[in-house]
């Protein structure tokens, strides 16, 4: 399987809260993770990184997982993991209080991924020829479009578009929304912060990930579309496509 990771400042923000990955396991299977975290002064910075430290590490040490329950019980279990040592040390240490991050984390198979996610950073699967959104963004937009109170056009500009109603590290106990996919040769899988998300709409992503080209070249292209329509935010990118090197048959 082809990924690239890529991750950028964007051109306002001070400094990059967001990060992610491609991590491998014992038995060689794929991890990808995206986290853009939150909070006052380099808090979110410490939260994301805490994420991608304990999700990394514990899948270094993992073995082959056999069934989508298992792969999906792995996800679970591992964020809820990472969420209460975020929530411990965001209330011991005064200077941390508050931050969070979202995350994204993928388990890829031979004929399936399972995705787990908190927050507004997204999982996009492109597959023949459509693009489809996987996660559903845990913010108060989403949540006034999905209520039929709000339109998806309005959504784009409503002036609390960022506001989360779930984020990773804020409360003690979470549950990651997690879910399985087929996973077929050809098809690829986009996971991003919404710095991406938020400047370059749906038919754009699918017009992207159409391209014949490498995808170190599509996700460096993403990012220069997110930074050429403002950039405000940082803009985090992995980038997976599905080819006869996954490792093993796990259906």
């Amino acid at each position: 399987m082809n990924q690239y990771y890529l991750t950028d400042q964007g051109k306002v923000r001070e400094h990059n809260e967001d990060i992610g990955g491609v991590f491998y396991n014992k038995d060689n299977q794929q991890l990808s993770v995206v986290a853009d975290g939150m909070g006052g002064h380099k808090a979110g910075d410490v939260a994301s990184q805490m994420v991608i430290d304990y999700l990394s590490e514990k899948w270094k040490e993992s073995t082959f997982l056999m069934t989508k329950e298992e792969t999906e019980k792995w996800l679970s279990h591992s964020i809820q993991e990472v969420n209460q040592q975020v929530y411990r040390y965001a209330q011991e240490n005064v200077d941390y209080a508050g931050m969070g991050t979202t995350v994204v984390a993928v388990l890829f198979a031979a004929d399936f991924i399972s995705v787990a996610h908190i927050g507004d950073s997204r999982c996009y699967l492109y597959h023949n020829q459509a693009l489809r959104q996987v996660t559903e963004d845990h913010s108060l937009v989403n949540e006034l479009v999905r209520t039929g109170q709000l339109s998806k056009e309005d959504a784009e500009y409503h002036p609390r578009k960022n506001v989360l109603l779930k984020a990773l590290g804020t409360d003690e106990e979470i549950i990651p929304d997690v879910n399985t996919e087929e996973w077929y040769l050809s098809d690829r899988l986009l996971i991003c912060s919404d710095g991406l998300s938020n400047k370059v709409t749906d038919k754009e992503l699918e017009d992207f990930l159409e391209k014949d080209i490498t995808l170190e070249e599509i996700s460096q292209q993403l990012v220069d579309l997110a930074n050429e329509r403002g950039g405000e935010d940082n803009i985090t990118v992995v980038l997976s496509e599905h080819d006869e090197s996954v490792e093993g048959d796990l259906s």
